[in-house]
């Protein structure tokens, strides 16, 4: 099928190094096939290209392969004229960002689509509308991997990387895909001050992350909730330094949210407003 943008022939899921638009793998990218794998190849991590392309090609959970495989054949119909990306989703954004932004996993046919994260579905219009709105994107919109996005500032990671059943990883899942994030965290997250948390499996992603890091979480624990900000403390870039990070909870932009109004366009504003007001002062 050809590329919406470029319209080179793709297989679905597109092989690594066939020319995809911002493909970061090659034919010859290490693989990992089980979760020794990932621990190992993510701490071996040196660089966030090496970290993307690695990301890109695991395949150490057996149901999240299988699924992310067959919708990516399956399709949805209207978008069955299209290649699916099939793969994991990377990061998006810049090495060193002030703001993180943090999600779940990507949709079955978003990112697992598109092949660039949390784009590709109303959800994504809607994040990225709001970065748009606050100066952290380049253009309102995120169709496809060739459309030109370009993030300022701000990274946006999710915890599981390929899309899952159900919109729902399991525990093992989520393990699994751990030490990704905590690489991506190593190589990405120096410059930080704040973690924007889309949703309440998000927060507690993050908050995991905080604690594997070696960062101190407050007790009683922090609780999510749009608008709820909570500071914790990290370890800085050497063994000796000691910094702050703020947390700071959104709801989710899932359609539930959105058509409802539990989540407007003002409120997703307000939250990227306050984090990079948190992120700046320094």
């Amino acid at each position: 099928m050809p590329h919406p943008r470029t319209g080179q022939l793709f297989t679905s899921p597109v092989r690594p190094g066939s020319g995809w638009p911002g493909d970061p793998a090659t034919a010859r990218t290490a693989v990992a096939v089980e979760p020794a794998d990932v621990a190992e190849l993510a701490a071996s991590t040196r660089t966030v290209t090496q970290l993307d392309a690695r990301v890109s090609v695991c395949r150490a959970c057996p149901r999240l392969v299988t699924w992310r495989e067959d919708v990516a054949v399956g399709k949805r119909k209207a978008y069955a004229d299209e290649p699916y990306w099939g793969r994991p989703a990377t990061g998006l954004g810049p090495a060193r960002p002030s703001v993180w932004v943090l999600g779940l996993a990507p949709a079955a046919h978003g990112a697992n689509r598109t092949g660039r994260v949390f784009t590709g579905d109303r959800s994504g219009d809607f994040l990225f509308g709001s970065l748009y709105r606050t100066g952290l994107a380049n253009q309102p919109t995120a169709a496809d991997s060739g459309d030109g996005l370009m993030l300022d500032d701000v990274r946006v990671v999710a915890a599981v990387r390929c899309a899952p059943p159900g919109n729902a990883p399991e525990p093992a899942e989520r393990a699994t895909c751990a030490p990704w994030l905590d690489a991506e965290w190593r190589l990405t997250g120096a410059s930080a001050r704040v973690i924007v948390a889309l949703g309440g499996f998000a927060w507690q992603s993050a908050l995991a992350l905080i604690r594997r890091v070696g960062g101190v979480v407050p007790t009683p624990v922090p609780r999510f909730g749009h608008g709820a900000l909570t500071t914790v403390t990290v370890p800085g870039r050497t063994a000796r330094e000691v910094g702050e990070l703020s947390l700071l909870g959104c709801f989710h932009p899932s359609q539930q949210n959105t058509f409802t109004g539990r989540l407007t366009p003002a409120m997703m504003d307000d939250i990227f407003a306050t984090a990079l007001r948190i992120g700046r002062a320094r």
